[in-house]
């Protein structure tokens, strides 16, 4: 199966791997190829600019959740269109564990065997820059590197005394892009800002492309992506007969959603129907719920005030029909969420508080679902990950926990997934396909059906 592909990585986080992926695909659609993007580990927030340049949804490849196996099947079944375009996570080599490659840009580089172009900020180096891409090269017996682009450059003759050290490594360049602060994204909590937020944006994101797209060399990345070996064809996935309807929350508020997931909710027989909890006044006729991760504390009074959609909610689950909700539809489901000294009332379904903190908890999680629940039948091990700046106080000592803990933080020490009638809310997010979790979702909406 030929796949043109290319994958952009980085020496380290910071280095503009998001708005050099984003110029890439812009002059890539420019040369009239269709590109499908792709991004390294659990990210909600970049997928966002990579699809809002490519107009295709971004699909996650993540080691940790998916396995090797799922990642390749996903990434060769979702590969539709003419490129393939993967931006990698934090620094080429830093995988899970720190002296581990596993679940590193560098491990699924491995795994898609994708050449790759590194990204190193030259803004404080000269000379120095060939010793930091020879050691790139070489850290690993199979480095999968085929080109660098050289980011922040001062000065024309900041250039040439880093083209001059770099020839000695036979690393071709690919792209030299000068220093400009115009060319920053906005940031905002765990990284970039969502682009569901701003039309502004979406517009800075394509400006942004345009610019850098003129410093690099759009053709050599053409011939290396298309040199590309053969990957092995996965059989397409079965889609069953719709049998049931899911309402999915999406706005500006909750939108952290793997794609895979919710097309592994399709597959198993859902029709998904989208609303807004803060536009919106009541739940669409469904026979389950889903409420992903998100910003709610940033709309926290939108949220507040929409009274008839939170107590739709709350009776909805009250009387009983399934409803999962990761991180930020967990604290939508708390009592209050407390944000810059503004407390907003929230649902009301868990006796708890939210609390905004300076404290990012950001991990991979694993542990056991100990208890039946909406996404589970019976005692399971699992694998996810969970990243967030709120913690819940207050929480009710009769309060019920559907996971235990071995790596992560969770609600509370060792303990995460609070149930409640069938509802489970956790802080940490689960990628589907990792188990049967969307089928046996679908199986008890379609109960809840036909009661």
């Amino acid at each position: 199966m030929k796949i043109p592909r290319i994958v952009i990585g980085g020496a380290t986080s910071g280095v503009g791997k998001t708005s050099i992926t984003c110029s890439i695909i812009y002059a890539l659609q420019k040369n009239g190829f269709s590109i499908q993007p792709f991004k390294v580990g659990p990210d909600y927030i970049d997928p966002g600019y990579l699809s809002s340049i490519s107009k295709n949804e971004t699909y996650n490849l993540d080691a940790w959740l998916m396995g090797e196996n799922q990642l390749l099947n996903s990434f060769t079944s979702n590969s539709k269109s003419d490129m393939s375009v993967i931006e990698g996570v934090m620094g080429y080599y830093d995988g899970f564990g720190g002296d581990s490659n596993y679940a590193s840009t560098h491990h699924v580089a491995s795994i898609t065997k994708s050449p790759v172009l590194l990204v190193l900020d030259a803004s404080k180096t000269s000379r120095s820059i060939a010793a930091t891409a020879l050691g790139f090269l070489k850290f690993h017996k199979n480095s999968c590197i085929s080109g660098i682009i050289l980011n922040k450059i001062g000065s024309k003759k900041h250039e040439f005394l880093c083209r001059s050290a770099l020839e000695k490594t036979k690393i071709p360049i690919i792209g030299v892009i000068p220093k400009n602060p115009l060319l920053n994204m906005s940031s905002r909590h765990l990284g970039l800002i969502s682009t569901l937020e701003s039309n502004v944006l979406k517009k800075q994101i394509k400006k942004v492309s345009k610019i850098i797209s003129e410093n690099i060399d759009i053709n050599q990345i053409i011939k290396i992506a298309k040199n590309s070996s053969e990957l092995t064809k996965k059989s397409k996935p079965v889609f069953k007969k719709t049998t049931t309807t899911i309402a999915v929350a999406l706005d500006t508020s909750f939108n952290f959603y793997y794609q895979d997931n919710l097309e592994a909710l399709r597959r198993e027989g859902a029709s998904l129907k989208f609303f807004s909890p803060i536009k919106d006044k009541k739940i669409p006729k469904c026979d389950g719920i889903y409420i992903g991760g998100g910003f709610p504390e940033i709309l926290g009074n939108s949220l507040e005030k929409n009274q008839t959609m939170k107590k739709s909610i709350k009776k909805l689950s009250e009387d009983n029909l399934p409803i999962y909700v990761e991180c930020g539809g967990l604290m939508y489901l708390t009592k209050s969420i407390l944000s810059e000294n503004k407390k907003y009332k929230m649902i009301g379904l868990f006796d708890a508080e939210t609390k905004m903190t300076k404290k990012m908890m950001l991990n991979y999680t694993k542990g056991k679902i100990i208890s039946k629940t909406p996404i589970s039948e019976k005692l399971l091990n699992f694998q996810g990950h969970e990243f967030h700046y709120s913690r819940l106080d207050s929480v009710s000592s009769d309060s019920k926990f559907a996971y235990t803990l071995e790596i992560g933080e969770g609600i509370k020490k060792h303990q995460d997934g609070l149930i409640q009638d069938n509802t489970l809310a956790s802080y940490g997010h689960l990628y589907f396909d990792s188990s049967n979790y969307a089928e046996i979702f679908i199986k008890n909406c379609m109960k809840s059906s036909k009661r």
